[in-house]
């Protein structure tokens, strides 16, 4: 365990982590942190409102949480319980919005950085080779981004627990038997857990993509990676309009515009089984099973051929960006 800790590849996840840590933690937090102080505040509306107009007024912010309280003053245990889920649901979604984005940018920087500000040397100079270098990145993208964010989601999601607790024991109810002894939204929090490698391996074409530019591009890699295959898109369109030869339209922008630039997008894959004109979700099936599937469905996906076609162009690329970053250290 010693040995694992000191070994090169763990100490270059680390300085993954340091440097981004801005934008893979703290802007997670910060959201988080938004949205639990305008629970807070709606809190307090709701309050005045209904003290001096007798109105019951909704929020909707870390999960509709004065819907929540209603429930459970009329023992509403399936509301309650779904509106518990809808805490953790919204934070999840939004972690899910910041990681999509704190991916896009961390990639397309990732190996440009370096040589923009000529640290490359530095790094190079160390015992630690280029392979490394861009695999501590890629399991960066895929693992530890992604667990930050979860982890970030039920700290957020514990938090306005204890904001509606305090509700709650305002209004004379027990929140730990009402709030805190269900099951549900902890089971939704390892669901989303559950995705993480489902989408490492759906994201690798995005991966790959963003990380070939970032060690190709001499300038402007955001330009390359999103022109590209937008302007190839665009074309492709123009063609079939003249009735020529053409990639289909929706295959072309599908799998080779949206799937390099948007499949880092968390749980963006349930499109693969989701637009199965044969896929029927039973009707018993509630929650987030439903959105995101069973696990046995989310599973199953991994089985589809354009889930691994995709994983070997994404390993590829990788391959490619790794040969880039060992013979290109200029801009």
């Amino acid at each position: 365990m010693k040995a694992l800790v000191k070994s090169p590849f763990v100490w270059l996840l680390r300085r993954e982590y340091w440097q981004e840590r801005r934008g893979a933690l703290w802007s997670q937090v910060t959201l988080a942190a938004i949205l639990i102080v305008l629970s807070i505040f709606g809190i307090i509306v709701a309050e005045a409102a209904r003290i001096r107009a007798g109105v019951n007024v909704h929020f909707v912010t870390g999960g509709d949480i004065g819907q929540t309280l209603a429930s459970a003053l009329s023992h509403d245990t399936p509301g309650l319980v779904l509106g518990l889920d809808s805490m953790m649901w919204t934070f999840g979604l939004m972690a899910a919005l910041v990681l999509s984005f704190t991916l896009f940018f961390y990639l397309l920087g990732a190996l440009y950085d370096d040589r923009k500000d000529r640290s490359i040397l530095f790094w190079k100079s160390l015992p630690v080779s280029d392979t490394a270098t861009v695999l501590s990145k890629v399991v960066t993208a895929i693992l530890v981004l992604p667990l930050i964010a979860l982890g970030v989601t039920l700290a957020g999601y514990l938090g306005e627990q204890i904001v509606a607790s305090i509700w709650f024991a305002a209004h004379g109810l027990n929140p730990f038997t009402l709030l805190w002894a269900h099951w549900g939204p902890y089971s939704t929090w390892l669901h989303l857990v559950a995705t993480i490698p489902v989408s490492a391996v759906w994201a690798l074409p995005a991966i790959g993509w963003l990380l070939f530019w970032s060690a190709a591009a001499r300038s402007k890699p955001f330009l390359w990676a999103v022109m590209v295959p937008v302007l190839a898109g665009v074309l492709n369109s123009w063609i079939a309009l003249l009735r020529l030869p053409h990639v289909p339209i929706e295959f072309f922008w599908g799998n080779l515009v949206a799937r390099p630039l948007l499949s880092i997008i968390p749980g963006s894959w349930v499109t693969t089984y989701a637009a199965n004109p044969g896929f029927v979700i039973p009707a018993d099936i509630t929650g987030i099973d439903r959105t995101l599937g069973t696990f046995g469905t989310m599973y199953q996906t991994l089985l589809q051929p354009e889930m691994w076609i995709g994983a070997i162009v994404g390993t590829a690329l990788i391959a490619a960006a790794i040969w880039f970053r060992r013979w290109r250290d200029e801009v």
